[in-house]
């Protein structure tokens, strides 16, 4: 079976400020829809309502979106409502926040396994930060300084979709490039960093990466044979094989 799933992944940048608005534009041309229906899951944000005010202004106003939400902590919705929300939509955009928080209220809400139904349907996901984590099999999160501004990062799970290990904020967040170094080290997964203004777009089995401003990049991190190597991921106008940007 061909692998359908379409992907933006960006690094970080503020849609109140229209800091992504390149990215998100392909999102919207990929659906292949003049007014797809966007489903916006702001679990990471504690379902924020300023965060749902401002995807409607933004995705809706802006972009001409059709905008649902999938609110799982205010609300209680049924497997079968969620099941229509994430099958039934277009895109997909999942907002930053707590990532560890949003992982766990997925996996108890079955919202993890609708996701991964919606990627091979060809759904087109795309997020931010924590909305870009999710769909790799690990990331670097800050969920813990939610609680504690003083706390290390950690290594969260994904859905596994891209299977690496996700660092957005990549030069923006100044402790996080020390730290993915230490975090590869122990755990030995080849990192995907991304800094804010540059995204990664997948589609099936093809990558390629895009920048919105000079000087933001996407880097392949990893350790080999005791060695530590950032390569940067080079910006062309040709898709490439994924399998050569996840190996050592």
């Amino acid at each position: 079976m061909a692998n359908l799933q379409k992907l933006v992944i960006i690094g970080g940048g503020e849609i109140r400020k229209a800091e992504t608005l390149s990215f998100d534009r392909e999102t919207v041309k990929l659906s292949g829809k003049r007014h797809p229906k966007l489903l916006f899951i702001p679990t990471a944000s504690s379902d924020s309502e300023n965060y749902c005010d401002a995807v409607k202004k933004y995705f809706g106003g802006k972009l001409g979106c059709r905008i649902d939400l999938l609110l799982l902590l205010k609300q209680s919705l049924s497997k079968k409502v969620i099941k229509e929300k994430i099958l039934g939509s277009d895109i997909i955009y999942v907002g930053g926040g707590n990532t560890l928080m949003m992982m766990n209220a997925w996996r108890r809400d079955g919202v993890d396994k609708l996701l991964k139904a919606a990627a091979r349907k060809g759904t087109v996901l795309s997020g931010v930060s924590a909305g870009s984590i999710c769909w790799f099999s690990f990331g670097l999160s800050d969920s813990r300084r939610f609680k504690n501004p003083k706390a290390d990062l950690i290594r969260v799970s994904g859905l596994g979709l891209i299977d690496a290990l996700h660092n957005p904020h990549y030069h923006s967040e100044k402790d996080r490039r020390p730290e993915l170094k230490i975090m590869l080290k122990k755990s030995g997964d080849v990192g995907i960093a991304v800094d804010d203004h540059c995204a990664i777009k997948v589609l099936g089995d093809k990558y390629q990466v895009i920048a919105s401003r000079p000087g933001a990049n996407a880097y392949k991190v990893f350790w080999k044979n005791g060695k530590y190597f950032e390569e940067l991921i080079r910006k062309e106008s040709v898709f490439k094989p994924i399998k050569e940007l996840l190996s050592k």
